[in-house]
């Protein structure tokens, strides 16, 4: 208690549309302090949350708030609260376990409040308590040693106030320990506080040594109570020695969290300083994310010292995610950047900032879009990729409404890309396309593009839905495109990757893995591809790192490592815009059968190559019946039987189907868990609160991609309709070019 600590606290937005806000704090903490409603106990954004913080190698620790509303809403007796505080602590660690169990390194993320990594409390009323609080208190007057006692409050023990023992069985005249010992005195406490009998609570407080003075004393209702609570039970205390004990120090963590976050050698300098957490070695600095600063236009960059100390007037290497060591595309050079604290809303200059710290660096913005690697070692590689668990798949087109404001969008509109973690602004078809995760998501982007960042009106257009193009089989035939000038001729098929395979790439186990021997034995493990073949992997995409690849299958091919390069880059550019609809491609692996390159390297250059490519990717894409994927929210609605009826009229109207439904524990309401079309999500939360007199809340989350049933091909089914809808927004031709464009005769 004589210690003194140094707490950087993150917080992040709760909206599961936020949830790149959680990504890019989580990567620079390395604890995380999860929240959960008591009454409504895990809800969909949880699940996201813990399996992110798992997957950066975070240990959690567990607040179980709004225990107030708990005691008063649901009228539970203290045994049904103790039973669905249990069920709740036990659904986290369900999902700890789950996600954890084949990192070694995570062993031990176990929440039990007799451990004291779980507390209970209400943060509006800024009360809140671990176990360890009311263990120090009867451990005296029990005359029982405080650790032991901590056990007994917590599980199947039980008390008899009688004859002063313990049992694990219970039985007649036993209470359990939680109840009789902590929600006992809690429930009267609160009830005392809440009917005003200040008398009675004058005497509880005399007996718990709480101090009121005359003013305290004199206040009425929810404050009197405030005050009561805060003064016996200060949040602010359990929140410190939950962190302090529970949660590692960067010395601690960084040991086991290197290898997941640095891309170079586990061995290198820069490596083995980020392990030791070493002030005097190289320094790396992680940027996670943009903070808009004072000077109009202008960002500090946000992020963690891993290794070595940032200090002002130094020159450091800024590297952004595209660099490659040794190249020198995405590197910048910097001399004197600005080391800040970023503490609220104040912004304090410092000298230097030693590794383990959070820090803001000024004068780099210019450098890095949304995050990158500040480091001074020049053989240094990045730090991995941040991966965020929801997608940009809702897309808005903006204009201004006066032209001589358009200077001032496309200023805006990049301001804009920087200071969210996953908003993309792109320019297509002559548009400003604006892409977020949800509804919510934009409307406060496109808020604040108008009001803050552009500082112009703008128009918007009605909310559309990213789609990816697809194959459902194998290449009804060998593919043969010819480049511009007839000396070359490349040969492919396509076909549908293994079911499961590209969710791997999304979450980044397989484009991941540098080495190729460990990845060819995981994708011939784990789907029974080819362990041979998986060795012949040229590349994904789109942008090296899509769900879509393409496997050289050649035997004995002229000039084949000649022409790669360009081969990879049509891959690259016929993946990000397919031959459907010009959305990226998605499951679909492309093998290249034969090539036939000219002799002579002027007729074999990217300008042959790159459209010959292109060409057959997309005749062999054509030939394996291409179909058309659409993103699925997965939807969580909370509410009470009488009104579920219209729950399932709004859901069915929109093509969602319901996936479960059960009743809460401790509790009347129906938690229902249902799929729903992104394409249909507009409007939904709205028209759901009208169908149910504003009783039922849905948490939308992105789930998967799902295919749409019929033959894009064909304009009278549903995927036809898409395709058409979407080349008509795009400015293109509504009807999809033949086979016949791409397919060449010998």
């Amino acid at each position: 208690e004589t210690r003194e600590y140094l707490v950087n606290l993150i917080d992040s937005p709760g909206h599961v549309d936020f949830s790149s806000e959680v990504t890019a704090a989580l990567r620079v903490t390395d604890g995380a302090l999860v929240v959960v409603d008591s009454i409504s106990g895990v809800c969909v954004q949880t699940e996201t949350v813990l399996r992110q913080a798992l997957a950066e190698r975070i240990r959690p620790v567990l607040m179980i708030n709004k225990l107030d509303r708990c005691i008063f809403e649901t009228q539970l007796e203290p045994e049904e609260l103790y039973c669905k505080l249990r069920d709740t602590i036990e659904h986290v660690n369900v999902i700890l376990s789950t996600y954890s169990e084949n990192d070694s390194s995570l062993a031990d993320t176990r929440l039990d409040p007799s451990l004291g990594n779980v507390a209970f409390g209400s943060g509006l009323h800024r009360w809140g308590f671990t176990l360890r609080r009311f263990a120090k208190m009867y451990a005296a007057k029990l005359g029982t040693d405080e650790e032991k006692l901590m056990k007994k409050l917590w599980g199947n023990h039980y008390y008899n106030p009688d004859t002063r023992k313990w049992s694990q069985t219970g039985g007649e005249g036993y209470v359990r320990g939680f109840n009789k010992f902590i929600l006992e005195p809690l429930f009267k406490m609160l009830k005392a506080t809440k009917s005003m009998e200040k008398e009675d609570i004058f005497k509880l407080t005399e007996k718990l040594g709480l101090k009121l003075t005359t003013e305290e004393r004199s206040l009425e209702g929810k404050e009197f109570m405030r005050n009561v609570m805060m003064k016996w039970l200060p949040v602010g205390d359990a929140m410190l020695e939950m962190i302090i004990v529970h949660l590692p120090s960067p010395c601690v963590a960084q040991k086991y969290r290197t290898e997941i976050l640095y891309e170079g050698p586990n061995d290198d300098e820069v490596a083995v300083a980020m392990k030791q957490c070493n002030a005097d070695g190289p320094l790396m600095v992680y940027i996670s994310k943009m903070v808009p600063s004072t000077d109009k236009g202008r960002f500090f960059a946000f992020g963690r010292v891993f290794s070595g100390t940032l200090s002002s007037g130094m020159k450091v290497r800024v590297m952004g995610p595209q660099y490659e060591p040794g190249k020198s595309h995405d590197l910048f050079h910097k001399t004197n950047p600005r080391a800040v604290i970023l503490m609220g809303s104040k912004i304090t200059s410092v000298g230097d900032v030693p590794c383990g710290n959070i820090v803001g660096i000024g004068g780099i913005d210019k450098f890095l879009v949304k995050s990158g690697t500040v480091t001074t070692f020049e053989k240094a590689h990045n730090m991995k990729v941040m991966k965020f668990s929801v997608s940009p798949v809702v897309r808005v087109a903006v204009e201004v409404v006066q032209a001589n404001d358009l200077p001032k969008l496309v200023e805006g509109l990049q301001r804009l890309a920087k200071s969210d973690p996953m908003v993309q602004c792109s320019f297509e078809a002559g548009q400003h396309i604006v892409a977020g995760a949800g509804e919510l998501h934009l409307e406060i982007c496109l808020k604040d593009l108008e009001e803050e960042l552009a500082c112009v009106p703008i128009r918007k257009s009605e909310p559309v839905v990213s789609y990816r193009e697809t194959v459902s089989q194998k290449s009804s035939q060998v593919c043969l495109s010819k480049s511009g000038n007839k000396h070359c001729r490349v040969y492919m098929t396509a076909e549908p990757m293994p079911d499961g395979l590209p969710e791997e790439f999304d979450s980044g186990k397989v484009t991941g893995m540098k080495d190729v021997k460990e990845r060819g034995k995981f994708l011939s493990e784990e789907f029974g591809m080819d362990s041979h073949q998986t060795r012949k992997i040229w590349c994904f995409g789109p942008s090296t790192s899509g769900p879509n690849m393409l496997m050289d299958v050649t035997k004995a091919c002229q000039y084949l490592h000649e022409v790669k390069d360009t081969v990879v880059a049509g891959f690259q550019w016929a993946t990000e815009e397919g031959v459907l609809c010009e959305e990226n491609m998605r499951g679909v692996q492309f093998n290249l059968e034969d090539l036939v390159a000219h002799s002579d390297p002027a007729h074999r250059k990217g300008a042959q190559m790159i459209p010959a490519t292109r060409r057959c990717l997309f005749a062999s894409f054509l030939t394996a019946s291409p179909r058309i994927l659409e993103p699925v929210y997965q939807v969580d609605i909370d509410v009470p039987p009488s009104v579920m009826g219209g729950v399932f009229n709004v859901l069915s109207k929109r093509r969602g189907h319901v996936i479960e439904e059960q009743q809460k524990s401790g509790s009347p309401m129906y938690s229902i868990k249902a799929h729903l079309p992104v394409n249909e999500s507009f409007g939904f939360a709205a028209e759901l609160r009208g169908q149910t007199g504003g009783q039922a809340f849905p948490q939308c989350v992105f789930d998967h991609w799902q295919l749409l049933p019929g033959d894009p091909l064909e304009q009278t089914t549903r995927a036809g309709a898409v395709v058409t809808n979407i080349r008509q927004r795009k400015g293109l031709n509504p009807v999809i070019p033949k086979l016949d464009n791409f397919l060449d005769k010998l």
